[in-house]
């Protein structure tokens, strides 16, 4: 049951800020940079890039997830899904959340420019924007093709953390860049069948709503196809080995089963199982990266 929007001014528990943070999203985007920032590096990576990196894009994108609770506070109260969040219960008021925000971000930039490097920092807050401002405060009211144009945004972590590294942008990083921003459209618009009647409630202009649940399930399966091809990406450019592809192969085959299953099952679990299973996917391929990148290195170390 959705619960009416109440501002008032309150301090909130600090659980509440944690909350507006996103820990769960935020773990993933930390994952995939520091993966980013291992695959840049032939050894280990530095321990203070590694550190001050992480804490910097992991604030930026805590500051982005906090400004995004700040924006959609109102269609937070009617949406079942997100109805208990703070700023709907009134657990924190819209300025201590948006301060908030503005701080950890603030923190963010300088902890970038002075520990680790301009450029990062400087992808990192276009980034920001991108998300917080660009995505949540204009595209996500404007298309049904959102969360294609915002998802460059969400698929910047691995590249920054190559950029942390190396300050560079090199091709590797990009392919990277185009893994994740390939996944995300499948990836959310199973989610966002699944939550369509709420997303029409509030007039959020979702593919499932504008175009139906039929359209966008053929659009799930052909960016699952396309994303199995840019999965194969890092072997065919010579960053992966035979490790990594013969992981990602029954990775990217699993993915578009449930697809499939999605496209031609009116079954009201498919939706989320496809969802769970692209979460699962995403680590399991950044995992499969990362191991192969030192598999080299400990045969090395052991021959």
């Amino acid at each position: 049951m959705a619960t009416t929007l109440v501002n008032v001014p309150v301090i909130g528990h600090w659980r509440d800020y944690l909350e507006l943070c996103k820990p769960k999203v935020v773990a993933l985007i930390v994952f995939t940079a520091m993966v980013g920032m291992f695959l840049a590096s032939p050894g280990l990576v530095p321990l203070d890039v590694l550190f001050f990196g992480t804490l910097g894009i992991g604030l930026a994108s805590a500051s982005a997830a906090a400004i995004n609770h700040v924006v959609d506070r109102k269609i937070d109260a009617v949406m079942g899904r997100t109805h208990n969040r703070p700023l709907p219960k009134g657990q924190l008021s819209r300025r201590d959340a948006l301060l908030f925000a503005l701080a950890i971000g603030a923190v963010s930039m300088v902890i970038l420019v002075t520990r680790v490097n301009v450029l990062t920092a400087l992808l990192t807050f276009i980034s920001l924007i991108g998300y917080a401002v660009i995505y949540t405060m204009y595209l996500k009211r404007a298309t049904p093709q959102n969360i294609v144009i915002g998802g460059a945004a969400g698929a910047a972590p691995p590249l920054l953390g190559w950029c942390a590294v190396t300050g560079s942008c090199d091709p590797q990083a990009m392919i990277l860049f185009l893994i994740v921003f390939t996944w995300t459209p499948p990836h959310f618009w199973a989610l966002a069948i699944h939550r369509s009647d709420e997303y029409a409630k509030v007039g959020m202009p979702m593919l499932p709503v504008t175009h139906g649940h039929d359209f966008t399930r053929l659009q799930i399966v052909f960016y699952t196809i396309l994303l199995f091809l840019v999965s194969l990406m890092p072997y065919g450019y010579g960053m992966s080995g035979w490790f990594y592809l013969l992981g990602a192969i029954p990775l990217g085959l699993g993915f578009l089963y449930h697809a499939i299953v999605l496209f031609r099952n009116e079954d009201a679990g498919a939706p989320m199982r496809t969802f769970g299973y692209s979460i699962v996917y995403l680590m399991a391929l950044f995992a499969l990266l990362l191991i192969d990148h030192y598999v080299p290195l400990l045969q090395g170390m052991m021959s």
